[in-house]
């Protein structure tokens, strides 16, 4: 397969997957976004977010110590933000409070281990995962090692430039930007629930 095709997919795709961007897939620019390996428009993006979080049996975000802790002015209120992502698709919470080596004594139930989160991936049962608030070296390293072992899609919501190894990933992502993904969320939401309503008073 040509670098070019290389399609960022959910797994397993073996021990050592290979780096998204060393087999081609570039960082989007502002306004745009990757799926699956592909720049898209931002707003395209967003549904398609919208869409994998409605239909997910068990959507789950990773908040990590960027929007866990009010470390700096406006952490609170895009954690905030999140929540109300959170609420508008039906996902819980597993957090991802510091980054120090917890295996093998961290508790999947509870919490996620950037080290090895394929064991809450497993545990939990999780077939839609959201990075929000991770910093991004080590957001790398989690969703790499995710795609290598696990058929969970993921999601990044990244206040940078994005990340290559997740199957859709938002880049500049603020507050304003969460609201909107809210937006577009409970509009597909609602959108579903009446066309279910509409078939239903036509059977």
């Amino acid at each position: 397969m040509a670098a070019s095709e290389y399609r960022v997919l959910p797994g397993p795709e073996g021990y050592l997957p290979p780096a998204a961007a060393s087999m081609g897939v570039e960082l989007p620019q502002r306004g745009e976004a990757l799926v699956e390996g592909r720049v898209v428009p931002e707003e395209e993006a967003m549904l398609r977010i919208a869409e994998r979080l409605l239909a997910a049996r068990n959507p789950v975000f990773f908040p990590g110590p960027t929007i866990l802790w009010a470390w700096k002015e406006g952490a609170a209120e895009k954690a905030r933000a999140v929540l109300g992502l959170m609420e508008a698709v039906g996902a819980r919470a597993i957090p991802m409070p510091d980054y120090r080596p917890k295996y093998p004594m961290i508790n999947p139930a509870v919490e996620i281990n950037p080290n090895h989160p394929n064991l809450t991936i497993w545990h939990n049962r999780i077939d839609v995962g959201v990075f929000v608030g991770v910093h991004c070296h080590y957001a790398n390293v989690a969703l790499k090692i995710i795609r290598g072992g696990t058929d969970c899609y993921t999601i990044a919501l990244c206040g940078e430039m994005g990340h290559e190894d997740a199957m859709i990933t938002l880049r500049d992502v603020d507050v304003a930007k969460l609201e909107r993904l809210t937006e577009v969320a409970r509009a597909l939401a609602t959108a579903r629930l009446l066309r279910v309503e509409g078939s239903g008073a036509g059977g």
